[in-house]
């Protein structure tokens, strides 16, 4: 990231008056310069990756991919500092303040955008400001959700090479836990995403997506076969042919949801 004079910075706002508010407020200011502006999630994700900006105010309410999931999608490289702009929300301000991120609640005072600014280049003279930063703004995401209920997901942002695809969840046969990682597999594609499975699993209907072993899910609609194994076990084949093995316990739980009339 560029740690010359003038601050890099990106407006994040589905909506057209509230980035041209936020710009018309920067624009004036002598050490700051803005480079870009996006009018949703899968736009800022591209946008921050190429264009490298210091700070990005970032909408965190906003159609398909919010603000908190394009912080999710970013590369750890190359995630800059976040200021979160957001009506009131109590959970979000809750959750940004114990994890010490910033935000601007909106409409946006200048005093309080200056600021924001002025904090954002303290935190860059500092040498290690990015690893303790995306930190921040993970926990802070991660302790929003848990104290949200939040609706059931009907797609999923995905990276498809430079591009961000909205994976309807009909369409994911499994998700396989890999770690931090989740690998989620089509008929014909796989995608990864840096997510827990379990607070995956928490948006997915429990009706549509059972859970196989402590680290797979699979799409009930999309289950082709299930094949009784010795010790009272199971083995899963997907309509794509991937075959899955159930543990123990979730073979109990599998036999009592789906396998009796």
């Amino acid at each position: 990231m560029s740690t010359v004079h003038r601050l890099r910075v990106i407006v994040v706002d589905d909506e057209r008056p509230a980035r041209a508010f936020l710009t018309g407020l920067l624009t004036p200011q002598e050490d700051v310069e803005v480079v870009g502006e996006a009018a949703n999630g899968a736009e800022a994700v591209e946008l921050i990756e190429n264009l490298r900006p210091d700070l990005v105010l970032l909408d965190l309410h906003m159609p398909e991919l919010d603000g908190l999931g394009v912080v999710r999608l970013l590369r750890r490289d190359r995630t800059p500092l976040i200021a979160f702009v957001t009506a009131y929300d109590a959970y979000a301000l809750q959750a940004f303040e114990i994890n010490a991120v910033d935000y601007l609640l909106k409409p946006v005072e200048p005093a309080r955008l200056r600021r924001t600014i002025n904090r954002a280049m303290e935190r860059l003279e500092a040498a290690d400001y990015q690893p303790a930063e995306v930190d921040r703004v993970r926990a802070a995401a991660a302790a929003y959700d848990e104290t949200m209920a939040e609706p059931m997901l009907r797609r999923i942002p995905v990276r498809l090479r430079d591009h961000i695809v909205l994976l309807p969840v009909e369409h994911v046969s499994s998700v396989v836990a890999d770690g931090e990682l989740l690998h989620l597999t089509t008929s014909r594609e796989q995608y990864t995403i840096t997510y827990r499975l379990k607070d995956l699993e928490a948006r997915l209907d429990p009706a549509q997506f059972v859970r196989l072993s402590r680290g797979t899910l699979v799409n009930v609609g999309l289950i082709q076969r299930v094949t009784p194994m010795p010790a009272g076990t199971y083995s899963v084949v997907m309509a794509n042919g991937r075959q899955f093995a159930v543990s123990r316990l979730r073979s109990r739980v599998l036999r009592d949801q789906l396998l009796r009339l």
